[in-house]
């Protein structure tokens, strides 16, 4: 599935109109989890029917369309399902127990109350809402798929604006030339990670960087009077800063995924636990600033698309171990240089990656080998052709 996102242009009224029906969102989701709650929905279908009678109870609940509304249900669902399966996984806490939604900011049609245009340049909503024609502007070009492949199309809210999101059944498949080139990759906060070979790259700390002018816009909210258009206004300022970091940071990690796997066969990295790590309370800023856990997911997918390896290993004793001789060699988080007694000298992020590496290559099974010389691997005796007699029979 691919997700196209085009910002979207209107007038004044159309997006008081988008703002109604992420509303209607909002307040069927929620009624569906009350509903879960008091026992009386045990499966999506059950959901899916008090979807019609909300419409047939409130009326400006039936202006959102029926399948928007069937959608909705399915977000309340998806919640419940994920609380059942950490249940049956036994994790600890309250197992992401399905909460009333308080802020939401999407609305999601499905195959039908929305129409694209000939040229793909607009989308005209036909359900009572009024949303209407809306202009889109991008850098996709949807030409290339056909209206039954998108499944999907989503109003987000964001704080520069409304976007609207196309969801296409496509199976992406890239191929390129192979590279006979394997890697390890150690992340770390002095470096974004550094590979196998010794090269670093550069941590960009973009909240770090815009720490400052994200302060500035907080205090800017803070002094203006609650429920006023001035503190509003202060609000959308501030949200925009807070995009703007989040688009650089995913920015950067869906570039730098697509350049590690398109130079490597095999990808080889840590399998952090990112919710245990930034429960230090001096380095939780500086770790989720880095962003691993985005990175990681970007380069699990162009595995996938690229048809490469990609391997998680276990973190453990992977900056402690001597990547030469195998020793422990204990150090702490300020010690930035690996000395060991059989005179391996690396840098600590180096070291590392070269252990992951070798961690990863490790768990590499050989398959197809038995089958190589596996004709009289038994000890059994060799055939002999028919109408020659032989005075010896070798044995194996």
């Amino acid at each position: 599935m691919l997700v196209f996102e085009f910002k979207t242009y209107g007038k004044a009224l159309q997006f008081q109109a988008i703002d109604q029906a992420i509303r209607t969102t909002q307040f069927i989701r929620n009624k569906a989890i009350r509903l879960w709650m008091d026992g009386l929905a045990k499966s999506w279908v059950e959901l899916s029917r008090h979807c019609a009678l909300l419409a047939k109870e409130f009326p400006w609940a039936s202006k959102l369309n029926s399948m928007a509304r069937q959608a909705a249900a399915e977000r309340a669902w998806a919640s419940i399902s994920r609380f059942y399966d950490n249940c049956k996984k036994k994790i600890s806490g309250k197992k992401s127990f399905p909460q009333f939604q308080k802020n939401c900011r999407s609305v999601e049609y499905k195959s039908s109350g929305w129409k694209l245009a000939d040229n793909r340049k607009s989308i005209t909503f036909t359900d009572k809402n009024g949303i209407g024609r809306l202009k889109l502007k991008g850098t996709r070009d949807l030409h290339f798929y056909q209206i039954n492949q998108i499944k999907r199309v989503r109003l987000v809210k964001r704080a520069d604006g409304v976007y609207a999101q196309f969801c296409i059944d496509v199976n992406r498949r890239e191929l390129i030339a192979p590279t006979h080139q394997t890697v390890g990759l150690d992340v770390g906060l002095e470096s974004f990670y550094t590979d196998s070979l010794g090269q670093k790259i550069e941590n960009p700390r973009f909240y770090r960087t815009g720490e400052q002018k994200m302060k500035r816009s907080q205090r800017l909210v803070s002094r203006k009077v609650k429920g006023s258009n001035n503190r509003r206004f202060a609000r959308k300022r501030l949200g925009r800063v807070h995009l703007k970091i989040s688009r650089q940071r995913f920015d950067h990690a869906v570039k730098l995924a697509r350049c590690v796997i398109t130079s490597n066969d095999v990808v080889v990295y840590e399998n952090l636990r990112i919710k245990n790590m930034v429960k230090n309370h001096c380095l939780a800023k500086s770790i989720n600033d880095a962003g691993w856990y985005q990175f990681r997911v970007w380069l699990e997918y162009f595995g996938k698309v690229f048809k490469r390896i990609t391997i998680a290993v276990n973190p453990s004793y992977t900056s402690q171990e001597c990547s030469n001789c195998g020793v422990i060699v204990k150090k702490s988080l300020s010690t930035r240089t690996h000395v060991c007694q059989c005179g391996c000298k690396l840098d600590r992020d180096h070291n590392a990656s070269i252990n992951i590496l070798n961690s990863g290559l490790g768990t590499v099974g050989h398959t197809g080998t038995f089958a190589l010389d596996a004709s009289n691997a038994w000890g059994d005796e060799t055939s002999t052709p028919s109408g020659v007699t032989l005075i010896e029979q070798v044995m194996s």
